[in-house]
């Protein structure tokens, strides 16, 4: 990536294989990047020295900083990304939330859940005001096999992204693009971003038709096993997500256009898409274990709130409410229950027209 002008400390939160990604990308670019891994295991070698080698869409050997604590990441830099599996933002937000100031810009690096307004939640209680940049998708794909080195998969070439307050939308806007350049669609609202991340739904139908790959720890070709039969399932769920969009006057990416933007692939049927990635060997491999984002994550944090929304725009989200079912049967657990977010900004209890003024304004009714 190109230079982008103004050099930036951006502190990332997480550490993680798109984590690595983004900071890989800042370096390149020009910024510093700076880690914290929650957990302190996953940047232990980066603190002693080692560089961060990069491979793949992105070649490099760069050097981030590491930080020791939440407090010292935020303390340290000028913009605050959060990019990590949706089942960590609420224990992130948690731990930035103390040590935000004023006006310090925070990017949600994909956005899950409604975090964003959690986290406007909690700086509110503290009386302090920021502005919340949210993606509908990564800055890139990737793979972490150790803990210095990322194989960068693929860098989007178009980011669906809001910013709540939508008053702060053009500033937010602004950001993203000196810091990864021309890259970012504008939605409407936090509430389009929400219904913009299509990884729930087609890790839905990858998963659920290759579970067995996954709990035997094949090594299988992810792109090369969207068959037919899966890619019209995985259409027929962003069917349904678009239709909720459309219903809300919203504006959102189709499946199609998802593939085609990201992958830089003719558009056609899915599985047509997914077997050109295969052919040019970028089909990506599919989890080895059935303990997968793909499920702990997206099934929780993403086709739960999607059939929520659905419920809530009078047009349900039948296949995604199945998957939430039929993942949790077959995992033995509730998924649903699972979500940390959804409880704490209470959107059960939220009117359609009280979940659209949130956000627009950032500001959650009092419940």
């Amino acid at each position: 990536m190109a230079e982008t002008g103004e050099k930036r400390t951006v502190g990332i939160a997480g550490a993680g294989a798109v984590a690595f990604a983004t900071a890989a990308c800042l370096e390149d670019a020009g910024h510093r990047a700076v880690l914290w891994s929650p957990s302190g295991a996953r940047t232990e070698r980066l603190a002693a020295g080692a560089p961060l080698l990069a491979k793949g869409a992105l070649e490099g050997e760069f050097r981030p900083g590491v930080a020791a604590s939440a407090q010292d990441l935020v303390a340290g830099c000028d913009v605050v990304l959060v990019a990590l599996p949706g089942y960590g933002h609420k224990a992130v937000l948690d731990a930035i939330a103390p040590h935000m100031r004023d006006g310090q810009p925070v990017i949600i690096s994909s956005h899950a859940s409604f975090g964003a307004l959690y986290l406007l939640k909690r700086l509110a209680a503290r009386g302090v005001t920021v502005p919340v940049t949210v993606w509908g998708t990564t800055l890139a794909t990737a793979r972490a096999p150790d803990l210095t080195t990322v194989s960068v998969n693929t860098i989007r070439s178009k980011i669906d992204v809001a910013t709540v307050p939508v008053s702060a939308s053009g500033a937010g806007l602004a950001l993203c693009q000196a810091l990864f350049g021309d890259r970012f669609v504008p939605r409407d609202d936090l509430l389009a971003i929400a219904l913009s991340n299509l990884n729930p739904q087609n890790h839905m139908g990858i998963a659920l038709c290759n579970m067995t790959r996954m709990e035997h720890g094949e090594s299988w070709s992810q792109g090369g096993n969207v068959t037919p039969n899966v890619g019209r399932l995985m259409e027929a769920l962003d069917a349904e997500r678009v239709a909720i969009a459309t219903a809300l006057g919203l504006k959102v990416r189709t499946i199609f256009e998802h593939y085609h933007l990201s992958y830089h692939v003719p558009i056609a049927s899915i599985a047509e898409m997914n077997a050109e990635l295969h052919a040019k060997g970028i089909g990506g491999q599919g989890p080895a274990t059935a303990d997968s984002r793909y499920v702990t994550e997206d099934v929780p944090y993403g086709l739960a709130v999607t059939a929520a929304l659905g419920r809530m725009a009078g047009h349900p989200a039948v296949l995604h409410q199945a998957g939430v079912d039929l993942f949790s049967a077959m995992y033995g657990r509730d998924f649903l229950a699972e979500n940390t977010l959804l409880a704490e900004i209470g959107l059960e209890r939220l009117s359609l027209e009280e979940l659209r003024q949130a956000c627009h304004d950032g500001v959650l009714p009092s419940q």
